[in-house]
């Protein structure tokens, strides 16, 4: 899940970027990259982090439901999807704890709605399975409860290392399915998957679900470990929270207009830094727009979601994300290509292992401990 490996095994090897403290600018970035923001927001901007809900085991994402607006949904990584209505009652849409391997980096990771979900009633989970197999499967939900014999597995891979196993999913404007699997773990990239066209390793992924019978493409290349990644439900646009190896946390930007294909890099570079000299798969060759170090206790890259709330009408537009280990959250604008007016919102959440965003578009942050916030 979020917290990977290097957290523990590469922290005393973290090379000191900038500190955190006095939020200075990190490493040099590749042209077109953003740096980070010295000043505080003022009151008046900051987002804050409410309590919306507690009291859940290992949860790692907050989403919605096409048809069904006022519910939130959370995954727990140990496998269950709890739907919370508007009354804040909670019933289980999904148990299949007995199918998941859960620990680590291992567990329930993905869920997606169908947009066409009011009437289909199908959705999509991401998971590790208890034979070691990272699996997409779709499933269909008769009331509140999902139907365990429509169970249809469209994704599945074996797990060659436990770690980096990405697993979000998201449906794009275009009503295709996303999916990323990481590079496959370890450390390093071993076996060089990211750049390699023929390994689903290292990819982003994408399903037409229309079609009964297909396959999944390779949407875009040189990914280590993306975790969380969300498209703006106003422009398309799509960002990516790509965890580092052990110096650099990366934010990967494309913008809808997008011919593609796009290649991010790994392991040829970590961030807008050399890592190895290995033969380069397809694709453009895309520097992080924003990217930060391992100083001030950051360890792991938290991608979030573009606001396009009501709450906060003078937020819109910006993308919010922030670090698993030091619970530092910040936002930011992209105009041109380019990161701008990059913040240090003025409050941390540690154990951040995922953001959320309701039907309304308001966002949320998920923690380890079983609370979960709204950033109102």
């Amino acid at each position: 899940m979020a917290r990977d490996e290097k957290c523990c095994r590469y922290r005393d090897r973290v090379r000191a970027l900038a500190s955190l403290a006095l939020v200075a600018a990190f490493a040099a970035l590749a042209a077109g990259c953003g740096s980070v923001a010295g000043s505080e927001p003022s009151a008046g901007l900051a987002f804050r982090p409410v309590v919306f809900a507690r009291g859940f085991e290992s949860p790692v994402l907050l989403t919605h439901a096409p048809g069904d607006p006022g519910s939130r949904y959370v995954v727990e990584q140990i496998g269950r999807v709890i739907r919370i209505d508007t009354r804040r009652r909670r019933t289980v849409l999904l148990d299949i704890r007995r199918q998941v391997e859960f620990g680590g980096e291992q567990g329930l990771l993905g869920l997606a709605f169908h947009p066409s979900y009011a009437r289909n009633r199908l959705f999509y989970v991401a998971y590790t399975s208890s034979d070691g197999r990272n699996v997409v499967a779709r499933y269909r939900s008769k009331g509140a409860r999902a139907v365990p014999s429509s169970r249809k597995i469209l994704l599945s891979v074996p797990d060659p290392y436990g770690n980096h196993n990405g697993g979000n999913l998201v449906f794009g404007s275009d009503r295709m399915l996303y999916t990323s699997i990481g590079d496959g773990g370890s450390g390093g990239d071993p076996e060089d998957r990211a750049q390699d066209a023929s390994s689903l390793f290292g990819k982003l992924l994408r399903l037409d679900v229309s079609k009964p019978q297909t396959s999944w493409k390779k949407a875009a290349f040189g990914l280590r470990n993306p975790w969380r990644f969300s498209f703006d439900r106003l422009t398309g646009d799509l960002y990516i929270g790509d965890v580092g190896q052990g110096a650099v946390e990366e934010i990967d930007f494309t913008p809808a207009s997008s011919p593609g294909l796009e290649n991010y890099g790994w392991d040829l570079y970590e961030g807008s830094q050399r890592f190895e000299d290995t033969p380069s798969g397809p694709g453009k060759l895309v520097f992080p727009v924003f990217e930060y170090g391992r100083a001030g206790g950051n360890c792991t890259v938290i991608g979030g979601y573009v606001y396009r709330g009501r709450a906060r009408p003078a937020e819109r537009g910006r993308y919010l994300f922030g670090d698993y280990c030091s619970g530092v959250v910040w936002s930011l604008r992209v105009s041109s290509g380019a990161a701008k007016g990059v913040r240090r919102e003025p409050f941390e959440l540690p154990g951040l292992t995922s953001f959320g965003e309701d039907a309304a578009g308001e966002v949320y942050a998920v923690t380890e401990n079983g609370v979960i916030y709204r950033l109102s």
